[in-house]
């Protein structure tokens, strides 16, 4: 058994492998064939994919997609360039704050493609070595992830941990990560500040310059948003997404102001009780399909779930934004924050089901294996949340994928909102998207990929910000829970 176990382990992790090799769309696609081949090969009992994450994810994208193809994305990048230009001085410690909020606003890290090249140029110009502001700016970008009320990493950290008895709303998630992860940022600027020696005593870079065409293709641009006018329609848009964003925290803080349904659910002890012999269904089978047995089954009001009000205020919003902001839909599917959170819907899909279907045919033999080691050190799990990352560049498939285990083996919920930031790893090996532009669009090439694959521009900064806001997450988590 051990041996299969441990066979069937590795091909979940070649999967991911090979997947995150290909990147994009692969990722998800060939964990299917790493699911394929445990439940037709070894004939494991197929795991549950994510849908109530999946549709949260859909109808954020498509909300924030419609808002970028408004116009409203340029507006906001617009309001940030201004903020860095009129501080070019402080360009390290501006600039991953702005990639970070613009994150924490859409919930995506991928609008850093459009600030990068700023970010850049106003470093060139200033002087600055580009890589001191880039590096940590493009790891800030996806840290956001973790403090943002739509992304999906914390709408299923919420899902899962009410499912597992820790009540948690999404505003006391951020009231942890936000918090945590900006002390984990400030961390990170201060010490890419003086990283790398200047650019006038980089002999590299100094050679460089030397050559005319070199010199013109470094200084020669000027990246900028500033001469775009943006229309009224386009800052609409960004009113309707802050105001459906400020509702759903409203309804998030105030959920006794939702409304209430009558429905099912089996008693508790009774989960796995058949009603005879003739009718093989369990409690819970019952309560799927309606059907009331006194003793099994009972009627009780259940408020609206959070992530219902989610999505129909996000596609509400998105609707918003079409009817009264001139938002073209065909336009919205061509752009970037669409079309890459669609390829996390993909990713989150196989990976989440691939994961599920490997631990819970095996979750008894992780329980007994792993117990003592989780009960004497809770915050080992953060290492695993962080390996797991490094695997499967998804924040939200990391939570998706582990939390569940996490509280099986009896981690309690205020650690693991702790030690949230942990979720953020594939920073490690330089190939998430975010990561490769920053490379390409820093024109005096500071910001690289070293010859070694790990001595690159985002390991400091990046290693600095998730130990740090892993810290102090753990223990904001201690003195509020």
């Amino acid at each position: 058994m051990e041996f299969v176990m441990i066979l069937q382990l590795l091909i979940v992790l070649a999967a991911l492998y090979v997947g995150s090799r290909y990147g994009s769309l692969a990722l998800g696609a060939i964990s299917g064939i790493g699911l394929a081949i445990l439940v037709l090969g070894f004939g494991l009992k197929p795991g549950n994919p994510p849908t109530d994450v999946i549709y949260i994810i859909i109808a954020a994208v498509t909300c924030a997609g419609i808002m970028q193809a408004s116009g409203g994305m340029d507006w906001l990048i617009q309001l940030a360039e201004k903020m860095l230009r009129k501080n070019p001085g402080h360009i390290t410690f501006l600039a991953p704050f702005c990639t970070f909020f613009l994150t924490v606003l859409v919930g995506t890290g991928h609008v850093v493609y459009t600030l990068m090249p700023i970010i850049c140029d106003i470093a060139l110009k200033k002087g600055i070595r580009p890589e001191r502001p880039c590096g940590v700016a493009s790891i800030a970008s996806q840290v956001g992830i973790t403090c943002s009320p739509i992304a999906a990493a914390v709408v299923a950290f919420v899902s899962i941990s009410n499912a597992n008895g820790f009540d948690v709303t999404i505003p006391g998630v951020l009231m942890i990560s936000i918090p945590a992860c900006l002390c984990g940022l400030t961390a990170a600027a201060i010490c890419s500040y003086k990283r790398g020696k200047d650019l006038d005593k980089d002999p590299v870079f100094q050679k460089k310059i030397q050559d005319p065409e070199q010199y013109q293709y470094i200084y020669g641009s000027n990246a900028t948003t500033l001469d775009k006018e943006i229309p009224q329609s386009a800052k609409n848009a960004v009113f309707i997404f802050l105001g459906a964003l400020v509702i759903i925290v409203f309804f998030a803080v105030f959920q006794n102001a939702l409304p209430s349904y009558e429905t099912l659910r089996a008693v508790k002890g009774t989960q796995d009780l058949y009603i005879d012999e003739n009718l093989s269904m369990t409690a819970n089978q019952l309560v799927q399909a309606k059907v009331h047995v006194t003793g099994i089954t009972e009627w009780f009001n259940k408020a609206l779930p959070m992530n219902v009000v989610i999505q129909m205020i996000m596609i509400s919003a998105a609707a918003l934004m079409i009817i009264f902001a001139k938002a073209s839909p065909k336009k919205a599917v061509a752009g970037s924050v669409w079309q890459s959170g669609m390829v996390a819907v993909v990713a989150i899909y196989g990976i989440a089901w691939l994961a599920d279907t490997y631990f819970s045919n095996y979750m008894g033999v992780m329980e007994s294996s792993l117990k003592e080691v989780v009960s004497e050190y809770p915050w080992a799990i953060a290492i695993v949340f962080f390996i797991v990352s490094v695997l499967i560049n998804s924040q939200g498939a990391v939570v998706v994928a582990m939390l569940p285990l996490a509280y099986s083996l009896g981690i309690s919920g205020p650690v693991l909102l702790g030690v949230l930031p942990s979720v953020y790893g594939y920073f490690f090996i330089p190939n998430y998207p975010s990561d490769i532009a920053t490379v390409n669009f820093d024109r005096s090439g500071t910001t690289v990929i070293g010859k070694y694959l790990l001595n690159h521009s985002f390991m400091m900064p990046g290693l600095v910000c998730v130990i740090v806001s892993t810290l102090v997450g753990s223990l904001l988590s201690w003195l509020i829970y």
